[in-house]
């Protein structure tokens, strides 16, 4: 039986605005087995984030976050308090910022932010802490890491504090990688060397990873299954190499045909583009959240609950007009 290392079901996220309840996340399940990299993709504003977010327990009081089931790293966390979860966090599961440079304490020595979750989870002397420091910077590709402990984040370059930001991850050695568009800020070449990284840790030490991006291009080198999310649901899951090769819903194949394809794709032409925006998320919403951009929508994509059509080895799609084959 597959191990899984993260089972959420109907997971809501909602945030009290002053213009009303923002349904952040609208009932999401993710399942993600053990070994495994699940991709979840989509526009900015679809809720990719704060799904992440959610699932680390890092969302602000106010944001009111249920789920109908939350097993993580082979604990039930569901109903259970926020001390349960930080007991979890940074050790068996932990999480890669976007932004290396706000996520690093600029007032901390490396090696200070490095050493202190695992000397407050494993109860590790601080010599011992920093030793697994210098292993795992050296790890990741950090020149001389023993002399690198005593430095600030400033002295690095982007690309060393993402990697600073991975070993940091890495201290606890989790089970569960929650990577949240790591490469963004990143030159392309630097991207690279990234993601061929976290491939390699990935196979090393058995991590499971949920990476989140909005870059097709990077889930298509290093995606188990992807999950398309849009207007805070899961519009369609399925193996990376099928979804690449004949997408169901309306939204993933607009995502796709925005790609331009080398030797097919006619230079200087226009790429298609998927008219209007994501709708705002504020209030109730009926029906199919993407029909006021899709081509093909009809009457019938304004009833709920909007068909999940299944088609096995955890596929499926979220849409009235689509026809699965397993």
């Amino acid at each position: 039986m597959t191990e899984m290392m993260l089972d959420i079901r109907n997971l809501k996220v909602s945030i009290p605005t002053e213009r009303g309840t923002l349904n952040a996340v609208r009932g999401v399940d993710l399942q993600i087995a053990r070994g495994e990299t699940l991709c979840l993709v989509g526009e900015s504003g679809c809720g990719k984030s704060l799904t992440a977010t959610s699932i680390m327990g890092l969302l602000p009081r106010y944001a009111r976050v249920t789920t109908d089931r939350f097993d993580m790293a082979g604990q039930d966390l569901t109903g259970k308090t926020a001390a349960k979860l930080a007991k979890l966090r940074g050790r068996d599961v932990a999480m890669i910022f976007q932004d290396p440079t706000s996520a690093l304490n600029p007032t901390l020595t490396i090696g200070r932010q490095l050493t202190e979750g695992v000397m407050r989870h494993e109860k590790l002397s601080r010599s011992a802490a920093e030793a697994r420091a210098i292993e795992m910077l050296d790890r990741v590709g950090i020149a001389n890491p023993a002399a690198r402990l005593t430095q600030y984040p400033h002295g690095f370059s982007g690309g060393q504090r993402q990697r600073i930001m991975i070993a940091s991850a890495l201290m606890g050695r989790p089970k569960l990688l929650i990577a949240d568009e790591p490469t963004t800020a990143l030159d392309v070449t630097i991207q690279a060397q990234i993601l061929t990284l976290l491939g390699e840790l990935q196979a090393d030490l058995g991590l499971s990873l949920l990476l989140i991006t909005h870059d097709l291009g990077v889930v298509a080198a290093i995606a188990t299954d992807v999950a398309v999310m849009y207007a805070g649901r899961i519009a369609e899951r399925a193996p990376a190499r099928d979804l690449f090769a004949a997408p169901q819903h309306p939204y993933t194949k607009g995502l796709l045909a925005a790609i331009p394809v080398p030797g097919v794709t006619p230079r200087g032409s226009a790429l298609p583009a998927i008219p209007g925006r994501v709708p705002g998320l504020i209030g109730t919403m009926q029906g199919c959240a993407f029909r006021d951009r899709c081509a093909i929508a009809a009457p019938e994509c304004a009833n709920d609950p909007v068909p999940r059509i299944e088609a096995g080895q955890g596929r499926f799609v979220e849409c009235t007009k689509a026809e699965v084959t397993a």
